[in-house]
């Protein structure tokens, strides 16, 4: 498709760039709806294993495009959050794990997007911020993702100072997977995704559909939930070639089913 804000590239390991570099990749309606249609394109594709979600340009992205939200009416806001919405719950529900590549800074919705994907890594020079506070505007759908991503404590801090943490912070308090020097950003990343690749197609959709069926609940129902999952899932042809292989010391041949 001929996208206008984002540039897609496919393989086993696709990548979603955000490409609106002279505006800090700031998510406009138009590049929220565009992400979205490129996951659910991307979902489809049997071939693709892992999804990069990179940004163009010195950062990854500022947030919302503030220039569109000026003096505009109740309902255009309200579409404006439920297209944020979608897009940061389409990207928990594909199969495809997804991995931020983060450069520059992540900031507000950016920061929204980082928390959201299934896996992070970034610069040592990456910063993270939801800075809504101080133009009065506080980041409340940002909130609901950095909350789940780092806790209570962490989450308010940032949310009432918008006060921006470093790399090494943002890893010890769970944002990010990992920090790298700006020039190993690429490996670091292409070797993350390489490490799941190897893994059944089938076994990680499952596991990541399991994974946020479970997160919310208490303890007694996530393991009620989680047992079923199991167990269907040890019927399946991969379980089954998976096991066998264990069993026979070689490399398991996977079947995506």
């Amino acid at each position: 498709m001929d996208w206008q804000n984002i540039r897609v590239t496919k393989g086993v390991v696709a990548r979603v760039t955000l490409s609106r570099p002279e505006r800090r990749n700031a998510l406009s309606m138009t590049m929220m709806r565009e992400l979205v249609d490129a996951f659910d394109a991307l979902a489809a594709d049997s071939d693709t294993r892992v999804i990069v979600l990179a940004g163009d340009g010195p950062a990854f992205c500022a947030g919302h495009d503030l220039t569109e939200m000026r003096s505009r009416d109740a309902s255009f806001y309200r579409a404006l959050f439920d297209q944020c919405t979608c897009l940061m719950e389409t990207i928990q529900r594909i199969p495809q794990p997804v991995i931020a590549r983060v450069h520059g800074i992540a900031t507000a919705a950016g920061c929204q997007l980082v928390a959201s994907c299934d896996l992070a890594i970034c610069a040592d020079s990456a910063s993270f911020a939801t800075p809504g506070v101080r133009i009065g505007l506080f980041c409340s759908t940002p909130m609901v993702a950095l909350t789940r991503a780092i806790g209570r404590k962490r989450a308010m801090e940032m949310l009432l100072t918008g006060t921006p943490i470093d790399a090494p912070t943002a890893c010890a308090w769970g944002l990010v997977n990992r920090v790298v020097p700006e020039s190993d950003l690429d490996q670091a990343v292409e070797e993350l995704a390489q490490r799941i690749v190897e893994a059944s197609s089938f076994t990680v959709g499952l596991g990541k559909q399991a994974f946020y069926r479970q997160i919310d609940l208490d303890q007694h129902q996530a393991y009620a939930y989680a047992k079923e999952v199991m167990s269907l899932n040890a019927l399946a042809s991969d379980a089954q070639e998976g096991m066998c292989a264990f069993i026979e010391k070689r490399h398991p041949r996977w079947a995506g089913r």
